[in-house]
């Protein structure tokens, strides 16, 4: 395989990478074998990342080793593909037991994209994990690096006839724009080579120019945050029957600090279409990003920056070209929430849903809240399923009157059911440090005390009932959706955060910047300040997004590219 310096100056590394991997193989098989480092060498290190894992290590032991001249604690992050979020009680009871037996944390973290991973995988037993989910007919093919991502899709309780049918269409999705390399299954299930060809018919031999994310959404609930995704579907419902979709493109909100070729984009209406189009709109959204996408810089590669660059009518006229449609003009769909519905919920199939909160999606047992334990103890005898949620909750579904109480009584027991803040349960945050290698703060580790700080202000100006949306991220890549919160803090470096605040409580709108490179006792102090201000000079129910626009604390983010950075 050609090194990086032989790379042509017309593409990326990522790009020359890809071209050069045999369908994604490179010398991962031969990595496996070598026991000199825990870590993966070469291109290895970015190819693993289309089998669903990250290489990772412990942050805070990185001085320690080094200092006893070790290499790095290296293990992987490993990602489950779970369109709609939904497994089974008894598959949940196969990945406790694995986390607990083979990772170094033993814990599950749910994610924010409607799936979990694993933290602390060492190389030695990535197999059995893998293994372990082809078992329960699960796989972590396609969640990262430049492929369509876990496609998420509204899982409210209250909506279960329509969410089946949106759970069957993100799965069809999923599956449609996965990889067809059998790379995966060669590498990791011990499946001999087929002598046949490999061959990409949606993605292309060299992926796609950077990651896609794809969204359902059922108003009026937008639970997935669908407006900070590559390509959305809002469904349009007549006689409890999905009849189409109005279709969104071109959302996301990473960024890079100080460069203003990037910034964060709302998707917008392509237009409608009927359910029957669907797949065949999917397959030319996404090769024609794949096709007219930036492969030599990736910092502008993503769909928002294609669409920018060759105009959103041109975008919009090749995707109605290669789907062989004209859009529709757009069906009328409003929203009035983003969070999730806590509590039980009878769904219209008279059955009964339990949403509980997790703080950060960290399942584990901490404290006085036995959140790992209590899961495992329902999935044992849960005949129906746990859903994620795309806010790190899980949903316990499908219970019947008879399972009832005797699930509420192990909630209750275990603490998994509390009395919280609705600024807590509206509250996100990132893995950041000690395993993610991007993170410049903290954001997962900072947050429950940080809340808990903010919830004595709210308490002061007796607004200790009021929604807040609040998120961390502990840098600007947008892994906690923090643009989209009414206050949102994203990492500069240690201990230090760029304050934005103006966003609303249904996200449509992106969080204006109010100070730079301040501190936690400085975020609080302006915290402070503003909901005093919010608490007594607002108008009647104003939320707290509203107000601060209103007021002019930030200006409104009207159009990003020119409005994001001044």
């Amino acid at each position: 395989m050609k090194t990086i310096k032989q790379l042509s100056k017309q593409c990326t590394p990522e790009e020359y990478i890809k071209k050069n991997s045999n369908y994604l193989r490179g010398t991962i098989s031969e990595d496996l074998k070598n026991n000199i480092t825990n870590g993966f060498t070469g291109d290895n290190f970015s190819l693993i990342r289309f089998h669903g894992m990250y290489q990772q290590d412990d942050r805070d032991l990185r001085k320690e080793r080094n200092m006893q001249k070790l290499e790095p604690r290296y293990a992987m992050m490993l990602r489950c593909r779970l369109p709609g979020g939904v497994i089974s009680a008894k598959k949940w009871s196969k990945i406790d037991f694995f986390a607990s037996k083979k990772t170094l944390y033993g814990t599950i973290r749910l994610t924010n994209r409607q799936t979990f991973q694993f933290h602390g995988i060492l190389k030695k037993h990535l197999k059995n994990a893998h293994k372990m989910l082809h078992e329960i007919e699960l796989d972590s093919l396609g969640t990262a690096n430049d492929v369509n991502r876990n496609v998420l899709c509204t899982s409210n309780p209250k909506q279960s006839l329509i969410h089946q049918q949106c759970y069957s269409l993100a799965q069809e999705i999923s599956n449609f724009l996965l990889p067809q390399t059998k790379a995966y299954a060669e590498i990791w299930l011990d499946k001999e080579k087929i002598a046949t060809t490999d061959k990409e018919p949606i993605l292309g031999k060299t992926y796609l120019p950077r990651k896609f994310k794809t969204t359902i959404v059922i108003p009026p609930y937008n639970d997935v945050d669908l407006y900070a995704n590559d390509m959305n579907f809002v469904v349009i419902v007549e006689n409890n029957e999905i009849i189409g979709c109005n279709v969104l493109v071109g959302g996301g909100l990473s960024f890079t600090h100080g460069n203003k070729r990037t910034w964060p984009f709302l998707a917008s209406a392509l237009g409608y279409i009927s359910i029957d189009k669907i797949i065949s709109v999917t397959k030319a959204i996404v090769t024609t990003q794949r096709d007219w996408g930036n492969r030599t810089d990736r910092k502008n590669a993503k769909t928002r920056y294609t669409i920018e660059k060759f105009g959103f009518n041109a975008f919009k006229e090749e995707v109605e070209k290669r789907a062989n449609i004209i859009f529709e003009p757009v069906r009328s769909y409003h929203f009035i929430e983003r969070g999730d519905l806590f509590g039980w919920k009878k769904s219209i199939n008279n059955d009964w849903s339990l949403t509980l909160f997790i703080q950060n999606g960290r399942i584990y047992d901490y404290g006085d809240q036995f959140i790992k334990s209590g899961l495992s103890k329902i999935a044992s005898f849960h005949t129906g399923n746990f859903r994620l949620t795309s806010n790190q909750n899980i949903i316990i579904s499908e219970v019947s009157d008879d399972n009832k109480k005797k699930i509420e009584e192990i909630a209750k027991s275990y603490g998994l059911v509390k009395k919280i803040s609705k600024l807590r349960e509206n509250s996100m945050s990132c893995v950041s440090f000690p395993t993610c290698p991007l993170a410049m703060a903290e954001a997962e580790r900072m947050l429950p005390n940080f809340i808990t700080q903010i919830e004595q202000i709210m308490l002061k100006y007796n607004v200790e009932n009021e929604v807040i949306i609040f998120r961390v991220s502990g840098c600007p890549n947008g892994c906690g959706r923090s643009l989209l919160s009414e206050i949102g803090l994203i990492g500069k470096s240690i201990g230090r955060y760029n304050m934005y605040i103006g966003g609303n409580r249904i996200g449509s709108r992106i969080a204006g910047m109010y100070k730079e490179n301040i501190t936690e006792k400085e975020i609080l102090s302006h915290l402070d300040f503003l909901i005093d201000n919010w608490a007594s000079d607002r108008n009647i129910q104003e939320d707290f997004g509203d107000f601060v626009i209103r007021k002019k604390f930030v200006k409104k983010i009207i159009n990003p590219i020119h409005d994001f950075w001044s």
